[in-house]
């Protein structure tokens, strides 16, 4: 069942549908935030959707799983992700895990070190900090 209501969508001030300008919204939020732009590869996206009051975004794609090739992890995508974002954070994310030593981990924050150390650090409900990379902002 889908978290995204009717009613969430009138509340958007931002809603799109389409891939390439998911893309390119995503990319702008996430830039705007202060949060590397690269942070949520996801393909073939069909609707994001932005609350600015809240700072709630969601995102919809076919589910999927990608490398992430800095870090030699394997991550995976639900086909509807949610989160709330704020400046150098994403709170309360759902939709995305991680490969944990064997195991699927849910990713719940990302966030930047302060003071700034140029890393990213990834939380998981049942693990403090999975692992931090570095990054270019």
């Amino acid at each position: 069942m889908s978290i995204v209501t009717d009613e969430l969508r009138a509340k958007a001030d931002e809603l799109c549908h389409g891939d390439a300008i998911c893309q390119e919204k995503s990319k702008f939020l996430l830039t705007e935030k202060g949060l590397p732009n690269e942070l949520l590869l996801m393909k073939d996206m069909l609707e994001c959707g932005y609350i600015k009051e809240t700072g709630f975004v969601w995102l919809k794609q076919k589910n999927t799983t990608h490398k992430f090739e800095k870090v030699g992890r394997l991550g995976s995508y639900a086909t509807e992700i949610t989160a709330y974002v704020e400046k150098g954070k994403i709170k309360k994310l759902t939709g995305v895990k991680t490969k944990e030593f064997m195991v699927w981990v849910s990713l719940s924050d990302i966030y930047l070190h302060e003071p700034p150390t140029g890393k990213i650090a990834f939380k998981s409900p049942t693990i403090q900090d999975i692992f931090c990379l570095g990054f270019r902002a």
